[in-house]
């Protein structure tokens, strides 16, 4: 699959989901489904710039992107403090102010809100009422599936994406391959950043495009 340049405002989407060891395996299906469908994966974790104040690096990712993916799915209480991680639902409103106060270029942004159940956003984050939101049951198929028919609905999207079971078949080659690419950059599992993940999938389907 042809991978596009990264660079342009309208390629860029800003990824706001958990960063833990528990959803890492979803973290890497977005960046994997974003790239696989021509777009350009921006988060948080792609600068380690200890100079930059976190808050100012978020709201010029946000800036710098047209589209969101949000996955405001973790609600639980923290076991060692008892308290909620209010960083998701934080920069969803980030988000939808930039979209909201920005000049025209802003105005044009477009959201994809997800959840693990549909509905249970309106028992902690009512205000959000009439968004569209996505749920995946933390199911990997479901959020291939749910990526990329929002990235296809897009108004500047000229034609169709790749559907979802072959994105998801896609995937699978991809998982079965990687392996060996980790070995013969002697790598470890536990040693692969963001970056690395991002590299190994745009090495991937780079090739697989040939």
């Amino acid at each position: 699959m042809k991978q596009k340049a990264p660079g342009t405002y309208k390629r860029q989407v800003f990824i706001n989901c958990p960063f833990d060891a528990e959803y890492l395996p979803l973290f890497r299906i977005i960046v994997f489904v974003v790239n696989a469908c021509g777009y350009h994966v921006r988060c948080a974790l792609e600068s380690q710039d200890a100079g930059e104040v976190r808050m100012v690096k978020i709201l010029r990712l946000i800036r710098e992107c047209q589209f969101g993916i949000h996955d405001i799915s973790r609600t639980e209480l923290d076991p060692a403090n008892g308290l909620p991680r209010f960083n998701m639902p934080l920069e969803l409103g980030l988000f939808l102010g930039a979209a909201y106060f920005g000049d025209a270029a802003q105005k044009g942004k477009r959201v994809l809100v997800l959840d693990a159940e549909r509905y249970r956003y309106q028992k902690f984050i009512s205000d959000i009422a009439g968004q569209d939101i996505k749920a995946h049951s933390d199911d990997p198929a479901k959020m291939i599936h749910a990526i990329r028919d929002w990235l296809n609905a897009l108004p500047a999207q000229k034609k169709p994406l790749p559907g979802g079971k072959m994105l998801v078949r896609l995937f699978s080659d991809f998982m079965r391959d990687t392996p060996k690419t980790i070995d013969l950059l002697k790598l470890h599992e536990s040693d692969i950043s963001f970056a690395d993940w991002l590299w190994l999938v745009r090495n991937w389907l780079g090739k697989s495009a040939r």
